[in-house]
Formats: C-alpha cells, structure tokens, sequence
C-alpha cells in the first residue's frame, strides 16, 4: 500500500493539466478508489483532490514567477478553462492573485511533493480481530455535524447532551446484536472530505436486521460483511484518534485487507471522561 500510494503521488506530477483517474489507477493495483483516498487522506492529513489542487498551484506560481507571459497559457496548462477559474483556485491557496505572484514573486503557500514511508515502530499497540457479521442495523439519533481530526467534537457533544437520560436507556433495552451497548457510529464521510465537511453522526445501539425498530429513531441498514476490530484503552479523546491513524499508518499496509464503503463504529467498553477503553470497529474486505 505505501509503494501504491507513492506512485499515486507521482501521478499526481505525470500531468498536472488533466484530471486523475483515481478508479482506473486503483484497478491497476489491486485495490479500490475508496481504499486509496481514505489511506491517503489518513496518512497524508489531507484529501488526495486537495493535495493535487495545491501542487498544482504550486507549480503554476514557479510558471509565473519564473516570467510565464501569458496567464491563459498558465491556466490551460494546469487544467482550467478560464483565467478566471485558475484566478480564484490561485487565490484560494496562496491568498493572492496569478497576477501579483507574477509581478511580486509572493508571497506563496506552496505544497511540497509528498513521500510516504512506513514505519514499522508500532507506535499505538492494537489488538484486532476480523469478524464476520450477518446483516444487521444501528438505530438511534442521528444528527449532522462537521468533521473534526483534533480533540473533542463540540457539536457531537451538543447531541448527546440533548438526549434524555430516559433515552439511553430506551437505546440500551434495544441493543440485541453485536457490537453491543452504545455506539458512536459516523457515516457518509466521502474519502476526500476536508476538515469541517458535514458527516452523519448516530448514538445509537446495533440490532438485528429482523428488529422493530420505533418509528422516531433513524436506522442505517448494513448488509453482511467482514469487520476489523480493533482495541484500544488510554487517555479521551487522544487514544482514539491515535487508533484510527495507527490504522492507516501500521495495520493496513502490512495487512491483506482494505476498508470497503461503511460507517465507523465505535465502541466504549469504559469511559471517564478522562480516560477511554474502547473499540474501534472498520469495514473491510480481502484486498485482492
């Protein structure tokens, strides 16, 4: 996985002036789109379309500093039709204008080309099983919020904390599959999505796919699949984000499996507040 997504790297250099084909590229190594891009995003701490907009306007400003005439030219060749397009993706990442970076020489925000190398450090001991899980659903309240890599989500914790004490305990009576308990279940994360992207957060319980679940409660349905599970115990909430990039960086790439499309479920075996031992429990498949 580390040798496919630096040669995803380098594809970003190939051509900067078309688009990536980030499907056929994935079906040239054995994996998948969604793979890749959640790797790469885990990894890198940034979207793979971020990244390649961001060395593209990195190479574009070296074009206009170093004298290119024309702005057009400079716009056709990494991929925009119009000045204007290429304008306002300039602006966005080096907070001026094509035409004062050419005048000027910056001051630029430039993105060095990237290389990823594993480590093999074992920084954050996991304990993981595979299972493989009939189909089942998770039932509760679901609530849209942004995504958040750092500390506590306030926005999550706004959620539960409008939750009646009555209604976990309602939720608790109703877990009867595995992961038991209570869930903290995000989905609908696209694997490029940036840091405050809106994703689906539901604190709920898992059932089974033959419950009757109560009308007011949202439900995702799962279909029967293979699970990574993996344990965890240390200090809230940095353990956990710990994990899920302990994940990305140990497990999968000396591992024959990769994430397929699914929610992330986590499981608190213990918390203080202070303190959690939880499970983090991913959706795979055999990578082939």
């Amino acid at each position: 996985m580390i040798g496919t997504l630096n040669s995803l790297i380098d594809l970003v250099e190939v051509d900067m002036g078309e688009p990536l084909d980030v499907e056929a590229f994935a079906r040239e190594h054995a994996t998948t789109e969604y793979h890749l891009r959640r790797m790469f995003s885990a990894l890198a701490q940034i979207p793979l379309s971020e990244y390649a907009r961001r060395r593209r306007m990195t190479r574009a400003a070296a074009d206009l500093v170093s004298g290119a005439p024309s702005l057009l030219d400079v716009a056709v060749a990494y991929g925009y039709g119009s000045a204007e397009a290429f304008g306002r993706a300039f602006r966005a990442v080096h907070g001026i204008s094509p035409a004062d970076a050419r005048e000027r020489g910056g001051p630029l925000s430039t993105q060095p080309m990237l290389r990823f190398r594993l480590s093999v450090e074992g920084s954050v001991p996991m304990d993981v099983t595979i299972t493989t899980r009939p189909a089942f659903a998770l039932a509760g309240h679901a609530a849209q919020v942004p995504l958040l890599h750092q500390g506590v989500n306030p926005h999550i914790q706004e959620h539960i904390a409008g939750l009646a004490p009555e209604e976990h305990a309602r939720l608790k009576a109703l877990s009867n599959s595995e992961p038991a308990g209570i869930l903290a279940v995000t989905e609908g994360i696209d694997p490029d999505a940036p840091e405050g992207s809106p994703l689906t957060y539901l604190h709920g319980v898992a059932v089974t796919d033959a419950t009757s679940v109560p009308e007011d409660l949202d439900v995702i349905a799962l279909e029967a699949g293979t699970w990574a599970v993996f344990s965890s115990q240390g200090p809230f909430p940095e353990t956990l984000q710990q994990l899920w990039a302990a994940t990305a960086t140990d497990w999968f790439p000396s591992n024959p499996w990769r994430l397929r499309p699914g929610p992330s479920i986590l499981r608190y075996l213990e918390f203080t507040g202070t303190h959690a031992a939880c499970e983090l429990w991913l959706p795979v498949e055999r990578a082939r």
